[in-house]
């Protein structure tokens, strides 16, 4: 298996182990990240985004795909489940996602220069959001999702400096 295929096993098995520094240390210090929600530079607001997700998705799933790599760049496809909005009280488990994405890397000096993760909105959306006009915007509008995360993570943050 090449280092860097390894390198995205290690990634994603992290993040269903909700390991969140073992999550960031995949990533190059100049890395960038993008799905259809976040977009975020360098390793410090990378971490902070799998900081955000390994405690508030406390029941994610990763199931691991294909997986490929080579020196510079590198492919894995992966089913994340989670509980979209979930909270400690048990009257609001949050919403049931499964999400199918593809990634896409670049790499240097061994690290995960960028990802891009790409799936579907309009089926994220129709899972993730109870309110239909939301969840209607939200699948077809990236700047509400993108609103909407900023938001929390910004929150996160403020709460649970790192």
């Amino acid at each position: 298996m090449h280092a860097n295929a390894a390198l995205l096993n290690n990634l994603f098995n992290a993040l269903d182990a909700h390991n969140h520094e073992t999550v960031a240390s995949c990533y190059h210090s100049e890395a960038e990240f993008r799905d259809i929600a976040f977009h975020r530079k360098g390793r410090r607001q990378i971490h902070d985004m799998w900081r955000m997700i390994c405690r508030d998705e406390t029941e994610i799933e990763v199931t691991i795909g294909a997986v490929e790599a080579d020196d510079y760049t590198g492919h894995a496809s992966v089913v994340e489940s989670y509980r979209f909005g979930a909270s400690k009280d048990p009257r609001k488990p949050g919403r049931p996602v499964t999400n199918e994405i593809e990634s896409r890397f670049e790499f240097k000096d061994g690290r995960i220069l960028s990802q891009i993760d790409d799936c579907d909105p309009k089926v994220w959306a129709r899972q993730a959001m109870k309110l239909r006009i939301m969840g209607f915007l939200a699948g077809r509008i990236r700047f509400v999702r993108s609103i909407g995360a900023k938001r929390k993570l910004d929150k996160f943050v403020e709460e649970n400096p790192g």
